[in-house]
C-alpha cells in the first residue's frame, strides 16, 4: 500500500480531488456509453456491443495519458505555445470549412489519414484561444484599461477565431465567446470595453451566421424553443420521456429504452440516458461532480500567485463546466437544442484528448502553485517564466 501511495504521490501531481473527480467521470462514462451504444452496435457492428465499449475505453485512457503529460509541463510554457497553436488553428479551421467532412449539414471535421479518426479543429482552436487570451490579459494587467493595448489584440483574436468557428458551429462559437468574456471580466477589463466587445461580437457573429452553414438551423432551433405552439422536437420529446420514466432511482444500468429511439444517445443526449437508468439520484450526482469540478478549478484560481495561471485555470474550468451545463440544460428543456456533447461523459474521439489536455493544464497550474514559487524580489508573473513572444 505504501508503494502505491508513493507512486501516486510522485506521478499524479496537482489537486488530488480533481484527479478523483476525473476518474469518477471516466468510470461513469464507460458504463453509460456501453449502454447507450447498443443500437449503434447492432446497426453498424452486427450487434457487437463490445466494439464501442473497447473503443471508448481506449480513447478515455488516451485522454488520461494526454492529461498526465499536460500536467507534467510547467504551465507557464502554455503562454508561448498558445500563440503557435492559434497560428495553426486558423488555416485548419478555414480548410475544414471548405474541404472538411460534411456531417449533418456542417463541415466541422477533418479525417486523419491511416487511423481514419475524425478531428474537429475547433477543439484545438478553443483551447489555444482561451490560453492566449489568458496570456494577453496577464501581461497587460498594468494597462488593462487601455483600449489599444489590451482590448484591441484580444478583440482581434477572439473575433477571428469565433468568427470562423461560427460558420459551421454556432453553439461552440457562442460558448467560446462567452468564456472569453468571463476571462475579461476576471482579468479586470472595464465593463465599457466589454460592452464594445459584445457589440462587435454580435456583428461578427451575425455576418458569420449569414455567410455560413448554420443560419437556418439556428433560427429553426430558436423558434422551436420559443414558440410553444410548435410541437416539441423529436429528440427533445424522447429526452423528456427518458427523464420522466427514470423516476427517482432509475430503471437500472443497461435498461434504458429511449436509447433505442433518441438520436445520439451516447453524445448529445447522454444525460437523459443517465437519468433514465440511474434516476434523479444519478443525475444529481453528475451535476454535483461538475459543481465539484468547478469549485476545485476556481480554488486553483484563488490560490494562484500569478495572473496567467489564475486566468488560464479559470478559462478552461469555465469552458468545460459551461458546456456541461448547456448540454444538461438542453436535455431537460431549459435551452434550445445545440448538439454540444457532455464533457467527460459523451462518447467522442479527439474531443476526449483535448478535454484531457485542458484538465491536465488545470492540474499543471495547481501543481505549479505548490511547487513553483517566485524568487524573493521577483514579480510573481515573471519569476522563471520561459521566454514568451511579445506578439499578440
Amino acid at each position: 500500500m505504501d508503494i502505491v501511495k508513493n507512486w501516486l504521490r510522485q506521478n499524479l501531481k496537482g489537486d488530488p480531488v480533481l484527479w478523483g473527480i476525473v476518474i469518477l467521470f471516466s468510470l461513469i462514462s464507460i458504463a453509460v456509453v456501453y449502454s447507450a451504444t447498443g443500437t449503434l452496435a447492432y446497426k453498424q457492428r452486427a450487434g457487437n456491443t463490445e466494439y464501442f465499449l473497447l473503443k471508448h475505453t481506449g480513447l478515455i485512457f488516451v485522454g488520461l495519458a494526454f492529461m498526465w503529460l499536460a500536467h507534467r509541463i510547467d504551465y507557464r510554457y502554455y503562454s508561448r505555445l498558445s500563440l503557435y497553436a492559434l497560428l495553426i488553428s486558423v488555416p485548419l479551421l478555414i480548410f475544414t470549412f471548405f474541404m472538411g467532412s460534411n456531417i449533418n449539414e456542417a463541415s466541422r471535421w477533418l479525417t486523419i489519414p491511416v487511423i481514419n479518426q475524425t478531428f474537429q479543429p475547433s477543439d484545438l482552436a478553443k483551447l489555444a484561444l482561451i490560453a492566449h487570451v489568458a496570456s494577453m490579459l496577464s501581461r497587460r494587467q498594468q494597462n488593462v484599461q487601455d483600449f489599444k493595448t489590451t482590448l484591441l489584440p484580444v478583440m482581434l483574436w477572439v473575433g477571428l477565431i469565433c468568427g470562423i468557428i461560427i460558420l459551421s458551429n454556432a453553439s461552440t462559437a457562442l460558448l467560446l465567446f462567452a468564456t472569453c468574456l468571463l476571462l475579461m471580466f476576471i482579468g479586470r477589463v472595464p465593463l465599457k470595453q466589454m460592452a464594445v466587445m459584445v457589440a462587435i461580437g454580435a456583428v461578427v457573429g451575425g455576418v458569420g451566421l449569414a455567410t455560413g452553414q448554420r443560419m437556418k438551423t439556428v433560427i429553426s432551433r430558436i423558434e422551436n424553443f420559443t414558440d410553444k405552439s410548435k410541437p416539441v422536437p423529436f429528440q427533445l420529446e424522447h429526452s423528456y420521456i427518458a427523464i420522466a420514466t427514470g423516476g427517482v432511482t432509475g430503471k437500472g444500468p443497461g435498461n434504458s429504452t429511449e436509447r433505442n429511439i433518441l438520436p445520439h444517445p451516447y453524445s448529445d443526449f447522454i444525460f437523459a440516458v443517465i437519468i433514465e437508468e440511474y434516476g434523479m439520484v444519478g443525475g444529481a450526482f453528475v451535476v454535483f461532480l461538475y459543481l465539484a469540478f468547478l469549485y476545485r478549478g476556481l480554488l486553483t484560481v484563488v490560490n494562484s500567485y500569478g495572473a496567467f495561471g489564475g486566468l488560464l485555470s479559470a478559462g478552461l474550468t469555465f469552458s468545460l463546466v459551461l458546456q456541461a451545463m448547456v448540454n444538461m440544460g438542453v436535455a431537460v428543456g431549459l435551452g434550445p437544442i445545440t448538439g454540444l456533447p457532455l464533457p467527460l461523459l459523451s462518447m467522442g474521439g479527439t474531443s476526449l484528448i483535448f478535454t484531457g489536455i485542458s484538465i491536465g493544464i488545470i492540474l499543471a497550474v495547481s501543481r505549479g502553485e505548490r511547487e513553483i514559487r517566485p524568487m524573493v524580489g521577483e514579480p510573481a508573473d515573471t519569476a522563471r517564466i520561459p521566454k514568451v513572444s511579445s506578439y499578440a
